[in-house]
């Protein structure tokens, strides 16, 4: 978590809406920015109670500034950004914060934070072992 907004978000007696905004770089194949729909759409699954989008850094629509916003107008009032890139880069150490920042100053009221791309994680060696078959299923 790299940046938020302190001394935002809910005030005392207001109930908490959280967000997730999904942010992968963007492409011009349909099918790549489907990738990212299909993950938003198995976090709402697990997630019912949360407002869950995506955004593209370029290339497709929507844009970091439209996904903020439509948080924002389904009631969110913390809004967790997540950027869906494997390793940190000038996207997720520069782009996404100035970007973020930028369009939040359009609602004051609302707290958020930026998590760090995804990473090393035992998860995603997980994985990478079931994709190359040493989950057992036979792969290499």
């Amino acid at each position: 978590m790299r940046r938020h907004r302190p001394g935002t978000g809910p005030r005392r007696g207001r109930e908490v809406k959280r967000a997730l905004l999904l942010v992968d770089h963007g492409s011009r194949r349909a099918e790549a920015n489907a990738l990212i729909e299909e993950v938003a759409r198995q976090l709402r699954d697990r997630k019912p109670d949360w407002v869950i989008e995506t955004a593209h850094m370029e290339l497709a629509t929507p844009d970091i500034a439209e996904g903020l916003e439509s948080c924002v107008r389904q009631g969110a009032n913390e809004i967790v950004v997540h950027p869906y890139f494997l390793g940190p880069g000038n996207h997720t150490a520069r782009d996404i914060p100035r970007l973020v920042e930028e369009a939040m100053h359009q609602h004051p009221g609302i707290g958020f934070r930026i998590t760090p791309p995804l990473g090393v994680h035992p998860g995603i060696v997980d994985v990478v072992l079931e994709r190359v078959g040493e989950d057992g299923s036979g792969g290499l």
